[in-house]
């Protein structure tokens, strides 16, 4: 029998798309099916949007404004989520590329639109702030008032000099911490170091904070149990120790953070870094200066009051003018930053670029001066040519922001302190940042002398118009008798004034013994005599024949009663200022 053959049905394939054994028939894909009706759907949405908003705002804090660029990030977030829920919860309906467009353009129209305002809101606003276009503002937002720095700069005797950068005060909070030994295996010393003016005097304060995260679990229930005070004079640490431990600080979690319980209580405020002080009384806060823009939507940063937070109780409150014993509302890097504008472009934006008439900015670095009840800001002034030498430099109220420049000529910080470097170069000592203080009516940058190990070994004291006129000496009071007998040499002061300030009064002490071994030096030109006591072992006394007359008749074997104050104790001997036999 003859079968009839088909190539199209040859080995019984069958190309159709009907009939045979052919490639199935392709299903359309049914419609994703929506959750509920389109209220309970929006209710659903708004509902994700919201517990993802509360998570968010929980964990980085947005301040809700318009002027904080962390808020266009926190609405953007909830739109994009509430955007995701949206087409999930509707089942992801249409047909084809351009029906799913569609789709997606019904449930997210809302958001986008509210996206797409705020995008040109911020863009507006960031041209509004252009500096470009508003130099004249920027220029405007530091006022600065010449001053005559004799008349404003009073002396201060050397027991009220701060003889302690920020490196050497965490070094001793450090040691003193690891005294306490109910507290060094719980706690450590939080690095704020905040410099201010209690009781009259220059001290740094600093908190302390849990150890870890395991020891803040063992402690919170009691919060931080002290805080530590360094007397920048005298090198002093004390430990203040609390009734009641502080329970709202950077160092806590959860409600009890301060950065969180800020944003609880001003959720549309905008805050510079907290800043840890106390009140004359000894209570622990937290300053947190109130941060504005004040050009256009993003520029101008500047400080507008303060919020103070009791580190005890939590207790806050917004000051617009604060209270006289705060000393710090104005961050040194803020006012700096709004004398650069200043500099730059008051004669214009496009001369801080071509010709630069007048132009000048900051030094590198600043340092802080104890004027009246206030810590002022100092900073040095030069010209954007980039030279070595200073025009002029700056005094700044860190609670009010009120600036004097003052027009002195004079070495830039750096190369005074090279120079004073240079002076003790056989011993490698390194100096620190200089402090401006008025000697016998002379600008002067002191600055400490440390060694290796980042301990105070000497002072020095740098004339600012002129710098190779420099003095050194192991302790503050030495090292500003030597500066005024240099001073005098080149006839930059009377005999009148070569004499330092009387002190401050303090208290003083006599020790009475008899001399067991006699060391002398040749230090600036002034002899100096070391004194070891019977029953002593270290050499615990120093006088200096310029202070203690009768010093250089002593002999070994003589009953003496030395006399010295509290601010001349030092950390390898104390200072004698009189001598008397028996």
């Amino acid at each position: 029998m003859d079968i009839p053959f088909s190539g199209s049905s040859a080995s019984g394939f069958n190309n159709s798309s009907s009939g045979g054994v052919g490639k199935k028939p392709r299903r359309e894909r049914k419609p994703r099916k929506a959750v509920g009706s389109p209220i309970a759907r929006v209710l659903i949405n708004l509902g994700v949007t919201l517990a993802v908003g509360l998570v968010y705002f929980y964990v980085n804090l947005p301040a809700i404004n318009l002027h904080a660029e962390e808020f266009y990030g926190f609405i953007f977030l909830l739109c994009l989520v509430y955007c995701v829920c949206a087409l999930l919860t509707s089942g992801f309906q249409g047909d084809g590329a351009k029906g799913y467009f569609n789709f997606v353009k019904k449930q997210c129209r809302i958001p986008f639109f509210l996206v797409i305002g705020l995008l040109i809101v911020a863009l507006v606003g960031s041209a509004t702030s252009w500096v470009l276009l508003r130099a004249d503002s920027y220029q405007k937002l530091l006022s600065v008032q010449p001053g005559d720095f004799v008349s404003e700069v009073d002396e201060i005797s050397y027991d009220q000099i701060p003889m302690l950068d920020r490196e050497s005060a965490m070094k001793l909070g450090d040691r003193k911490l690891g005294e306490l030994s109910d507290m060094v295996s719980q706690f450590e010393v939080a690095e704020d170091y905040t410099q201010i003016n209690y009781q009259g005097r220059p001290v740094r304060v600093t908190p302390l904070r849990y150890g870890d995260v395991i020891k803040w679990l063992n402690n919170r229930s009691n919060g931080l149990p002290a805080y530590l005070i360094i007397d920048m004079v005298t090198q002093n640490v004390e430990v203040v120790r609390l009734q009641n431990g502080m329970k709202y600080t950077t160092a806590e979690h959860f409600s009890r953070n301060l950065y969180r319980h800020l944003r609880f209580h001003y959720p549309t405020m905008m805050f510079e870094e907290p800043i840890f002080e106390i009140d004359e009384s000894g209570t622990p806060y937290w300053v947190c200066a109130k941060k504005e823009k004040t050009i256009g939507l993003f520029g101008g940063t500047d400080n507008n009051g303060a919020v103070l937070v009791n580190a005890l109780t939590g207790a806050c409150q917004y000051y617009e003018q604060v209270p006289s014993w705060v000393d710090h509302v104005y961050s040194a890097d803020l006012i700096v930053q709004q004398y650069n504008y200043y500099g730059q472009y008051h004669n214009g934006f496009w001369n801080s670029i071509f010709g630069q008439r007048d132009v000048s900015v900051t030094t590198r670095g600043y340092n802080y001066l104890v004027k009246g009840d206030d810590v002022w800001l100092y900073t040095g002034v030069t010209s954007v040519g980039g030279d070595e030498s200073n025009i002029g430099f700056i005094l700044s109220n860190q609670r009010t922001k009120e600036t004097h420049y003052y027009s002195i000529a004079g070495a830039e910080e750096y190369s005074a302190m090279d120079s004073a470097e240079g002076q003790v170069q056989h011993l490698n000592y390194r100096a620190t940042f200089p402090l401006l203080l008025n000697i016998a009516d002379q600008p002067t940058y002191f600055m400490a002398l440390k060694d290796a190990a980042n301990l105070v070994k000497m002072y020095a004291m740098v004339n600012v118009s002129q710098y190779q006129i420099v003095a050194t000496g192991a302790t503050v009071m030495e090292c500003e008798s030597n500066y005024r007998t240099m001073l005098r040499q080149n006839r930059l002061i009377t005999d009148e004034q070569t004499t330092p300030l009387p002190s401050e009064p303090t208290e003083t002490h006599s020790f009475s013994g008899t001399i067991e071994e006699i060391r002398s030096a040749v230090v600036n030109g002034n002899s100096v005599y070391f004194l070891r006591f019977a029953g002593e072992e270290d050499f615990r006394f120093r006088a200096s024949a310029n202070l203690a007359p009768y010093a250089p008749l002593l002999s070994e074997g003589d009953s003496v009663t030395i006399y010295y104050r509290d601010a001349d104790v030092g950390q390898y001997w104390t200072d004698v200022y009189d001598i008397g036999l028996g």
